[in-house]
């Protein structure tokens, strides 16, 4: 069973680096298939905290090769910043592999993203003013630049001058912004030619050649369901397909190779950005929920909203997803509570759905219809099994897999890589 797809189950932010280092040691490939540099996967190995934006996960695991897959957006001076930070704690990156097909992020889309969210106001959607939904409207529009493009500096400055003969009057004429010069893009991006083109390659015949060899690859998908371009809370989603659907459309794949699909899941919720959330918490309650789970941007540094467990959702992304398994994340960040209200249900103007409704105007007015389970004070963070959990924990966690449509085969009880419970095995 070589290929393992893991993908958030909320709005991203529920631990999708932790399952995929827990992994680690029995991977052979991780491949990030989507997003960009705007989401973060933090990792905690020992003392040692490490914070990753474009990276795959798995370049902290010694053995696996990590792979970027051409669905990925590009920013080349983050992606040697991250590099580079990581060569000076002593980790291997030479084994990166990176897509000749995937699209770069160029100043022009970082400008673009920001000012056109300004432009936005009231209406804004909560960007992280990376660029990132502006290289992906240019990879549809097809005046995108690919990776490849670099190793043509005649074929580079076409596309460039292709790319800027609109966005210079969208910068100068609406924005008031100065235009940008074809030689300053054209210069950049030359700049990191040489660097990347020994990790540049056809990533899908290679993963495709791993998988025939029944090694095991890891495709790790970035931001979440519920933000996926399609099925997420259009349109304060993110810019590329970030169901387990992404994942072999965004590597090069094909489907059949996709034989787990491993749904990440705090045992809470939280969001980042605009959008409708049913549970969100604006009381003391929520204050608790994130100043006890460290609930704060690893990318923006941004106070991500909270509330509690949604049921449906997770229910909508089992299905979405094809979902085998659940990876239940912050287990622990409840303990204390005397009873943990879990949203079952919605009440849109007194009517109840039991899923999402249809409707985004629906969901956006949908209240949680709550139930409250009993909670537990004694410390978790060193169970190891699942008998190690008070009843009432046992209990909370049975609810959510009885309601979430699938099992739950991982509980994370605690920051560290070793705190975890294994209920079922996801490679096996």
């Amino acid at each position: 069973m070589p290929g393992i797809v893991i993908v958030g189950v909320q709005w991203g932010d529920e631990g999708k680096g932790k399952a995929t280092d827990l992994l680690g040691e029995r991977t052979d490939w991780v491949v990030k298939f989507n997003g960009g540099n705007n989401a973060g996967h933090t990792v905690v190995i020992g003392d040692e905290k490490y914070a990753l934006h474009l990276l795959p996960s798995g370049i902290l695991s010694p053995g696996v090769t990590p792979v970027i897959g051409n669905g990925v957006v590009v920013d080349l001076g983050v992606l040697f910043q991250e590099l580079e930070a990581l060569d000076a704690r002593g980790i291997d990156t030479s084994k990166l592999k990176l897509s000749a097909n995937a699209h770069i992020i160029t100043h022009y889309h970082r400008t673009l993203d920001k000012v056109q969210e300004r432009f936005l106001g009231k209406r804004q959607i909560g960007t992280t003013g990376r660029g990132i939904g502006p290289a992906y409207a240019d990879k549809i529009n097809r005046v995108g630049i690919r990776v490849q493009d670099l190793f043509d500096e005649s074929i580079l400055r076409q596309k460039v001058e292709g790319a800027l003969d609109q966005k210079n009057h969208l910068l100068v004429k609406v924005f008031n912004r100065r235009d940008v010069t074809v030689d300053e893009i054209v210069d950049d991006l030359l700049s990191y030619a040489d660097r990347i083109r020994p990790m540049v390659c056809d990533t899908g015949l290679l993963l495709t050649e791993a998988l025939e060899r029944d090694e095991v690859v890891v495709f790790e998908g970035g931001q979440a369901t519920m933000l996926d371009v399609d099925h997420g809370t259009y349109p304060f989603v993110t810019s590329s397909t970030a169901t387990a659907a992404g994942a072999a459309s965004g590597s090069g794949v094909g489907p059949n190779r996709l034989d787990r699909i491993v749904g990440i899941v705090k045992a809470y919720t939280t969001r980042v950005g605009a959008g409708p959330f049913p549970t969100e918490l604006f009381d003391e309650d929520g204050t608790w929920l994130r100043e006890g789970g460290h609930e704060f941007g690893t990318t923006t540094g941004r106070e991500r909203r909270v509330g509690w467990y949604d049921a449906p959702i997770t229910r909508f992304a089992t299905r979405i997803n094809g979902i085998t398994d659940l990876v239940l994340t912050k287990l622990d960040v409840l303990t204390g509570r005397p009873t943990i209200p879990v949203c079952v249900a919605y009440d849109v103007g007194g009517e109840r759905f039991d899923e999402i409704p249809v409707s985004q105007s629906d969901f956006h007015h949908a209240k949680p219809i709550l139930e409250e389970f009993p909670g537990w004070t004694e410390d978790i963070t060193g169970a190891r099994t699942f008998e190690d959990l008070p009843q009432n924990a046992q209990d909370y966690v049975l609810a959510l897999e009885k309601m979430s449509g699938t099992r739950i085969s991982v509980i994370g009880v605690g920051p560290g890589r070793d705190q975890v419970i294994v209920r079922h095995d996801l490679v096996s």
